[in-house]
């Protein structure tokens, strides 16, 4: 799964969100990777977090507070 998002306030920016599979090697637990690229990149970010699965709900809740 993969999801690009135009990033507010930019040219050419890009959110891009993808589902990682042993990210850290084998029998590493799966992460939701979210890249932000100013110049548009996806494939390259600027800047990324790995989010493990078992957090998202509770990242999901508090990013939802926020708003």
């Amino acid at each position: 799964m993969s999801k690009t998002i135009e990033l507010h306030g930019t040219q050419k920016g890009v959110i891009t969100i993808i589902k990682m599979d042993e990210p850290y090697g084998a029998g590493s637990g799966s992460v939701a990777s979210i890249g932000i690229s100013l110049a548009g990149n996806e494939n390259e970010p600027e800047w990324k977090v790995h989010i493990p699965l078992e957090n998202l709900d509770e990242v999901i809740k508090a990013l939802k507070e926020l708003k």
